[in-house]
């Protein structure tokens, strides 16, 4: 059988292993399928290689698929999210002294609407003093840091005036935090354990615990190549998915961790990232690993589903960030990127369950609930936000005015 080539950029992250297990493990072959991985060190990078042609595809950071199709620091070109790679998988780590007073007396992970107002309390203090607590998130336009800047205005901190958010490659993030160039990262695994590891820092929240199926790493690819060849998209999606089906199942989770840690992908060590992928983290570097339920969020429940109402909460936290001013036009456009109708088009005919909805009220699910279907039967689990908001995408406007008006929303950018 002749295969198919077929490129994937990506980064050297946990998240990446839909791509990387598809290829390993044999389930893009047989969808004939060649699956080539082209292994980058940033997200700029990544996107520069997709749109140039370099790559057919990436394992992008959703955020930055619609902010490359608007045209948000760069000329515009259409990109499509036709396959969620993942949900939530990111922590947030603070150098030990920030973290000691940020997790007050609790032996497990804070909870995050105390140690948000903990933080805030600092970070004001520190403002007052002219020393800004300074954090790294992996780009400007990343669920890192829309998830980051959530968290810090619902719990009441000032994001223009009283803290300073800079960007830092995700495989230098723990780095920057061990020199003192930032007081703590918003990143990906497992680049957050090679913090705590070396004892540089200590995770005080992770981001399901943010926003409970919060979007995370997409597949991106031109609009136009996706169009062009929707057989072929249709295997990927195929492969992809049957990856995610093994990423799930304990009994694989040491074989996936070794092949995730070869020197072409991530080059670390296989224990580490196997605690990732078994949602074992460990909060500081003489603690045991603490179970996170739901830490990352690879398969199950829709999770590799391209819902509309994902797109449009990222892209109203664009608003709210001062990234973008709000339309309509862009408001369609930003939704337009994730792509549910190619998805089921892909699994069509098989035993996959597929929502019969392109979208819905995102952080209104507290209990698990059926939802309708066009093939399958589908549960989804809570996706509630840490501040239990709701976003309902047909009431942008109400949305933003409420965070606006709300605690902790002094500013808007």
């Amino acid at each position: 059988m002749t295969l198919t080539p077929f490129r994937i950029g990506f980064l050297p992250l946990v998240d990446a292993a839909l791509p990387i297990l598809a290829r390993e493990l044999g389930f893009a072959e047989q969808e004939g399928i060649e699956l080539q991985l082209v292994r980058d060190l940033s997200w700029a990078t990544v996107r520069d290689r997709l749109l140039y042609g370099h790559s057919d595809a990436a394992h992008l950071l959703a955020p930055l698929a619609i902010a490359t199709s608007l045209g948000l620091g760069r000329p515009a070109v259409p990109l499509s999210v036709p396959f969620v790679l993942g949900l939530n998988g990111n922590a947030i780590t603070l150098a030990p002294w920030l973290a000691d007073a940020v997790a007050g007396n609790t032996t497990g992970l804070a909870d995050p609407v105390e140690a948000g107002r903990r933080l805030a309390v600092i970070i004001a203090s520190r403002a007052r003093e002219g020393a800004k607590i300074r954090l790294g998130v992996v780009h400007r336009f990343s669920s890192h840091n829309y998830m980051l800047r959530y968290w810090l205005a619902g719990s009441g901190v000032d994001i223009d005036n009283e803290v300073e958010i800079i960007t830092i490659a995700p495989p230098f993030a723990a780095d920057a935090l061990a020199a003192g160039e930032v007081d703590g990262i918003c990143v990906g695994e497992p680049w957050n354990s090679v913090a705590v590891d070396r004892g540089a820092g200590a995770i005080v929240t992770v981001t399901s615990h943010i926003w409970q199926r919060g979007v995370e790493k997409v597949l991106a690819m031109p609009t136009d190549r996706m169009e062009g060849e929707r057989d072929l998209v249709h295997r990927v999606i195929r492969a992809l998915y049957h990856a995610g089906k093994a990423f799930i199942v304990p009994e694989r989770f040491a074989e996936n961790a070794a092949i995730l840690a070869r020197a072409e992908y991530l080059d670390g060590p296989a224990p580490m990232i196997e605690r990732a992928i078994s949602d074992r983290i460990k909060l500081s570097a003489n603690s045991e690993p603490l179970h996170i339920p739901d830490f990352m969020f690879q398969h199950r429940e829709a999770a590799n589903f391209p819902w509309v109402s994902q797109a449009a909460w990222l892209y109203a936290q664009m608003v709210r960030a001062g990234h973008v001013v709000q339309s309509e036009r862009d408001y369609a456009a930003a939704q337009k990127v994730f792509r549910p109708d190619v998805y089921r088009a892909a699994l069509s005919g098989t035993n996959v369950p597929l929502p019969g909805a392109s979208a819905k009220l995102e952080g209104g699910i507290a209990e698990p609930i059926g939802v309708g279907t066009v093939q399958g039967r589908l549960l989804l689990g809570p996706d509630q936000f840490f501040d239990r908001r709701s976003f309902d995408p047909d009431h942008l406007d109400s949305y933003l005015k409420e965070l606006k008006n709300g605690a902790g929303s002094k500013s808007t950018r």
